[in-house]
């Protein structure tokens, strides 16, 4: 059995917007094997990029962590001090941030920013630090002869690498990447997802990456949370949640996206509607207004995770009768006006 790096148990992070209080994370769980790659998927809004915050603790003013655990090799990082949790990011947890390529300062060298990292956090001499450096470029198939140039001059790709690197300097165990392909072309989509996971397998570390992709999650992942207006829908194996989700969500977002590798997969069929708004969520499942399988009960009662399967969980009323909703759900005229008030 692979061992468990990090288990997030019942998360909650609300933000506060004027006098009210919204739950954008409402009890989240899921567990990061190590040595493996989880993706976290689910539609702009639905919390992802919240988690990922939340596990360096360097969340919004507005934002606090109000409940749960995230047990990381037996620490909590919820209850850490700011200190401990200090000496715990770049070293042992690091963040690669939305927009990546963009968020390197324009006015420094690329490995000026590199040893801010090295030296500062990582208390690396000059020498040491421009031989990491250079080890670093290697890693990430850059020339370390950029190594004194500005962003500016790096394509959009490399920049995205350059962010890689700046993850890897001090060789932590966690890597969080928040949409790191986002604003790239599809080629250069691929070329990065296989860097990634080539450094994932030679470096050992665990990855966790949050994009609204599914195929992407279907090309580089070992495991898939799908998350749905701050809850999780699903999780488990990347096979056993692509290729059998029990959650009707799950299904519609497979179907809504091409395959990244370019192979003709029919129609895409989009989840008519959006999630709702989460400072007034639905009382029972938040999916329900756009399910086209939903229950009575569904719009009364919340869902707890169930085991549908070997390390495969699922919130849906519904989850035992997945087999024929697979059926149904792969018809394009199931989710054809199918919006629910």
């Amino acid at each position: 059995m692979t061992e468990t790096l990090l288990s997030v148990r019942d998360l909650r992070v609300s933000y506060k917007v004027g006098a009210s209080r919204i739950d954008a994370v409402d009890g989240a769980s899921f567990d990061v094997p190590r040595g493996t790659i989880v993706g976290l998927v689910g539609e702009s809004g639905c919390g992802k990029t919240t988690i990922a915050k939340a596990l360096t603790r360097v969340i919004a003013d507005n934002a606090s962590i109000t409940g749960g655990q995230m047990m990381f090799e037996g620490r909590d990082l919820v209850s850490l001090s700011e200190r401990q949790m200090n000496a715990l990011r770049w070293r042992e947890i690091a963040f690669i941030p939305q927009s990546a390529m963009n968020s390197l300062d324009p006015v420094y060298t690329v490995e000026s920013q590199l040893n801010e990292v090295l030296r500062r956090r990582g208390g690396l001499g000059r020498r040491e630090a421009r031989k990491r450096c250079e080890e670093l470029f290697e890693l990430v198939g850059i020339d370390k002869g950029r190594l004194s140039d500005y962003p500016h001059q790096f394509s959009g790709g490399m920049r995205q690498r350059v962010a890689i690197a700046l993850a890897l300097a001090l060789n932590p165990k966690l890597v969080i990447a928040d949409e790191p392909v986002t604003a790239l072309d599809v080629i250069v989509q691929r070329q990065i997802l296989d860097q990634l996971r080539e450094l994932q397998a030679a470096l050992g570390i665990s990855v966790i990456i949050v994009t609204h992709d599914i195929s992407v999650v279907a090309y580089i992942c070992d495991r898939t949370v799908v998350m749905y207006a701050g809850k999780v829908a699903e999780a488990g194996s990347m096979q056993a949640t692509l290729t059998e989700p029990s959650h009707p969500y799950t299904m519609g977002l497979r179907n809504a996206f091409p395959d990244l590798q370019g192979a003709a997969s029919g129609t895409l069929t989009p989840i008519e509607g959006a999630p709702p708004n989460l400072a007034f969520p639905p009382p029972g499942c938040r999916f329900a207004p756009r399910c086209p399988f939903v229950l009575e009960t569904c719009r009364q009662v919340n869902p707890p995770l169930e085991t549908v399967g070997p390390n495969h969980v699922a919130a849906c009323h519904r989850a035992g009768e997945a087999v024929e909703l697979r059926t149904q759900a792969a018809r394009v005229d199931t989710w054809s006006g199918k919006v629910l008030a």
